[in-house]
């Protein structure tokens, strides 16, 4: 197995790594997965039957927190993109910490930041053996060579075992794998992708909130009124993480209906829409919007500048709120967000040019957990695999990772916010306000593309070394 996706990654991992520079009480096996297993081979009832006793033995041990029940003493590799910066490390580490306290098992995090780096870390990883029992991870094309590959389990071959896996989510709602279909992961909170502003820096350079209303024109001059008051009018780092701005770019040259579609040829619609969004991050660039050390800072330092009043606008998804505002930790103790005065700052639509009205937004549910093959054939980690994915899938927890604001897969809905703030009230407006959501057309490219291109290439074209036609041609390329 191992051999057959290390033929279906080398492509896929080739070019990131070498860049390297972005509740339920679970039941026994039921009579139809018994009967199944007897009339499978030899080889397949051995194993079924070792992952039905395990079931069956830990089921009595269930706990008071709602999940499967699973033998203590069990430490799994979690690999998830929660990682420091994360809006959502916070509710995260005290969701597996509280399962850890309940369960008697450890959780050896592994989370990180997700760029393409990371994603191309992940692959590899699954390509040398060293994949982690539970993985958080996209569930579009990305996870394709996993599906493929065979590394991950199906929802549906896990409910054989535990019939109410994911019982409180929305099948179709999951994120079904391009390959075949099939439900593999169980997402958190969906996102959507907008602008969030410092009213501090706007205030001080005399210019209004952009609204429903506000053009790319308009948007232009007050960076440049912003830019002449000596500020940076725009927080991103294009080293690491450009793509809140290629996606917003790409729209606002296309529509709705197209942005999805990756370009063909040269002479496609989608071709020429990619190629205008990307020169328009070069003008951007050109005229001195960016930050200054934007082709080689991280994200984490070009964002600092909004909290240090430096900067005044920032694309980034819904799950960035938390970094604002902080969280609750499960004591109810608030953990400080990354800013004094929350009510400073606002989150707004990306203004519009073109065809494309300014209340169109980008957003979807593209991640959740994944249980790995190598958990789920090992007798000792299986059950406490399906009890982390389910502690970690709550409607609880789903709902604090929503903040009230996000897109969700629950059966009930996104709960809605305790006592929200003044920037969770503005996104809630904001969402009520959308003429309409598309999924990012990043995720439809393979890791390969989406690291030539986002990684190794936009700030090429930013800085003139390349032109867009050429970057657009070499991502197209990697394809064929």
């Amino acid at each position: 197995m191992k051999r057959k996706l290390s033929a279906l990654l080398s492509l896929a991992t080739a070019a990131a790594m070498l860049s390297a520079c972005s509740s339920s009480t679970a039941s026994t096996t039921t009579a139809a997965a018994t009967t199944k297993a007897a009339e499978s081979s030899a080889a397949e009832q051995t194993t079924q039957q070792e992952a039905s006793s395990t079931a069956a033995a830990t089921t009595e041990e269930a706990t008071t927190a709602g999940t499967t029940a699973a033998t203590g003493g069990v430490s799994l590799t979690v690999v998830t993109s929660f990682g420091g910066d994360d809006g959502n490390r916070q509710n995260y580490e005290d969701a597996y910490t509280a399962w850890e306290a309940a369960t008697g098992n450890t959780v050896k995090d592994a989370s990180a930041t997700s760029n393409e780096q990371w994603k191309a870390q992940v692959l590899s990883d699954f390509e040398t053996g060293s994949e982690p029992d539970v993985l958080f991870f996209f569930n579009g094309v990305d996870s394709n060579p996993l599906v493929e590959g065979e590394e991950v389990v199906s929802i549906d071959e896990i409910r054989e075992v535990y019939p109410d896996y994911a019982s409180n989510m929305d099948d179709s709602k999951l994120g079904a794998s391009p390959v075949d279909g099939k439900n593999y992961s169980i997402p958190t909170a969906g996102y959507w992708e907008a602008m969030y502003v410092n009213k501090t820096v706007l205030e001080d350079a005399g210019v209004e909130i952009p609204d429903a209303d506000t053009t790319w024109d308009e948007f232009l001059t007050m960076c440049q009124t912003i830019k002449d008051k000596g500020y940076t009018p725009i927080a991103v780092s294009l080293a690491e993480v450009p793509h809140y701005w290629f996606e917003y770019t790409v729209l606002n040259n296309g529509s709705r209906a197209v942005h999805e579609i990756v370009p063909t040829d040269s002479s496609s619609e989608e071709y020429t829409n990619w190629v205008n969004g990307l020169n328009d991050i070069k003008d951007l660039y050109s005229k001195g919007f960016l930050p200054e050390n934007t082709l080689t800072a991280t994200d984490a330092e070009t964002f600092q500048l909004m909290a240090d009043n430096k900067a005044a606008f920032a694309i980034d998804g819904s799950w960035k709120m938390g970094w604002f505002f902080g969280s609750t930790d499960e004591d109810g103790n608030e953990v400080a967000g990354n800013v004094d005065d929350v009510s400073r700052y606002t989150v707004t639509y990306v203004p519009a040019k073109g065809d494309r009205k300014t209340t169109d937004m980008i957003g979807g549910l593209s991640m959740g957990y994944y249980i790995t093959r190598k958990a789920w054939e090992d007798p000792e980690k299986q059950a406490a695999a399906v009890s982390f994915v389910e502690a970690m899938t709550t409607d609880d927890v789903v709902g604090k990772m929503a903040g009230g604001t996000a897109v969700t897969a629950l059966k009930n809905g996104t709960p809605a916010a305790e006592n929200p703030n003044s920037l969770v009230l503005d996104a809630l407006a904001m969402i009520k306000g959308s003429t309409g959501t598309v999924s990012a057309v990043q995720d439809n490219l393979s890791s390969e593309q989406k690291t030539k291109l986002l990684v190794d290439d936009v700030k090429l074209v930013a800085n003139g070394s390349i032109t867009a036609e050429q970057a657009v041609d070499d991502t197209l390329a990697l394809a064929k």
